[in-house]
């Protein structure tokens, strides 16, 4: 099955140059704001997104489906180290940022340098919250803020045998 956005016709597929989607902050929150006013939803994500594999590309693929617009607040490589440990991220954020902008269906990608997205999301204020399943909703931080606005928060399942950690294994094994 192919994916929604090669299913579109030709014209209808815009193309944005992969610098426009990374976005400092605030005209990330500017951006994210004009086109609620539009009436488009807003689906936000976020994560170290260190080396993107299947198991991300699936699941960001899947997190757009449930709207109009995919935005990805990105840790910065201070508070993925903080997260992660001394040996991570593997990649540095600038790295991060260009991958996941340069995916067709990421439409804005920015970094937040806190251990969690919880401030961002206030400000933000997304449609739909969208983390793996290995979360319960009542965990994700900023559900309680994307529900109190009128939001939905949506857990997507994870492919089975990806992860980043798995991969670093098995380079430090080969």
């Amino acid at each position: 099955m192919l994916p929604y956005y090669c299913k579109r016709k030709k014209a209808e597929v815009k193309h944005q140059p992969v610098l426009h989607k990374i976005v400092q902050e605030k005209e990330f929150i500017e951006t994210i704001h004009r086109w609620q006013a539009q009436g488009e939803k807003v689906v936000f994500s976020n994560g170290c997104f260190d080396l993107l594999h299947m198991g991300h590309i699936d699941y960001l693929e899947k997190a757009r489906l449930l709207g109009d617009r995919l935005v990805i607040g990105v840790n910065t490589d201070r508070s993925a180290k903080e997260l992660k440990g001394s040996a991570r991220p593997v990649q540095n954020e600038q790295s991060r940022l260009h991958i996941l902008a340069s995916m067709v269906f990421v439409d804005l990608v920015t970094l937040f340098d806190e251990s969690t997205p919880k401030r961002l999301i206030e400000v933000v204020k997304p449609d739909i919250l969208v983390k793996g399943d290995d979360y319960q909703i009542e965990n994700i931080v900023g559900a309680d803020i994307v529900e109190q606005n009128g939001g939905k928060v949506e857990t997507i399942p994870f492919v089975k045998g990806y992860s980043t950690s798995a991969i670093i294994q098995k380079i430090k094994e080969s």
